[in-house]
């Protein structure tokens, strides 16, 4: 099977899961773009903290999950598991935060991108973001299918997939797919979780960096996709949480991000931990951080039916 099609048995696929239902299909029913013809090497390994990762993803798709109909309040968040542009938490970045949304109303569509790879891209640097660009299209354009509000389409990334989230959010007016009707490609807010925003050597992700430009990435590449130095005034409001003892991802990168909304007029939350890891794998609780992104929602009145 090459990186451009999927397989007959994996266009739709449902799942039920306490009553709700789980759809996922491809992402480019027609052909993936910037693809080159390549052997799918995608594979899953189980990890005893995060519970799987995926690997060499070149088939991308999207997992609906519908908000319960009595319950819907019509907001919807297209998930970016992390992983370093390296991999995949698509669990407990993925499925285990969709079904926390449900929990609330809000509809989640986790999106599984492609990881940068010469083997199956023609342009590394822009294949996830293709993936997340057209995520929002497909979202917006089937919002009447989906009980979807058009308006209230966000994105919420972790880490990497933070990275993703807010370059969506600070380079919308960039098209990377085809989009002939001219669906607006900008995320409505964004929920950014311990995320990586910048490549500058000073507080960026090197590692994320690499993944997404190569190992000799241009200084053009390098400021471009250093997500503090494009916001303004049309950049989606935010709301970030960081650990401030994170030894993976600066805590500067959310400072940093929070410090170019708020100059622009941006409306943002910022909450920083005083303890806890990268990932929040052992503190803080599920609960509690996720509490925090929940509150903000409510106050940005994306809660109400």
């Amino acid at each position: 099977m090459t990186c451009k099609t999927l397989s007959t048995g994996f266009a739709l696929l449902f799942i039920s899961y306490f009553g709700l239902a789980q759809q996922r299909f491809p992402l480019y029913p027609q052909g993936i773009p910037n693809a080159k013809e390549a052997e799918n090497l995608e594979r899953n390994e189980s990890n005893a903290m995060v519970d799987s990762v995926a690997f060499d993803v070149s088939e991308p798709s999207i997992t609906l999950f519908l908000a319960p109909a009595d319950r819907a309040t019509g907001t919807a968040v297209i998930i970016c598991p992390g992983g370093g542009y390296h991999a995949l938490l698509t669990k407990r970045e993925g499925s285990d935060v969709a079904r926390a949304l449900n929990k609330l109303g809000v509809t989640a569509i986790v999106l599984h991108y492609r990881l940068p790879n010469d083997r199956i891209m023609v342009k590394r640097s822009i294949g996830p973001l293709q993936d997340l660009q057209q995520a929002i299209k497909t979202v917006r354009e089937r919002a009447g299918d989906w009980r979807i509000d058009s308006n209230r389409i966000g994105v919420m990334g972790f880490s990497a997939g933070g990275h993703l989230a807010a370059t969506a959010g600070t380079h919308h007016a960039d098209a990377y797919i085809e989009n002939p009707d001219s669906t607006s490609l900008r995320p409505d807010f964004m929920l950014l979780i311990n995320p990586v925003i910048s490549f500058m050597d000073s507080v960026g992700h090197t590692g994320s960096r690499g993944n997404l430009l190569g190992d000799q990435p241009s200084a053009e590449q390098i400021l471009y996709f250093s997500n503090e130095l494009h916001v303004d005034s049309l950049t989606p409001p935010a709301f970030l949480v960081h650990s401030g003892t994170d030894e993976v991802v600066s805590v500067e990168n959310s400072l940093y991000f929070y410090q170019a909304l708020r100059r622009h007029g941006v409306e943002a939350g910022l909450h920083i931990y005083a303890k806890g890891e990268h990932g929040f794998l052992t503190a803080p609780s599920f609960d509690e951080w996720f509490g925090r992104c929940a509150y903000w929602l409510e106050q940005m009145r994306l809660m109400d039916n």
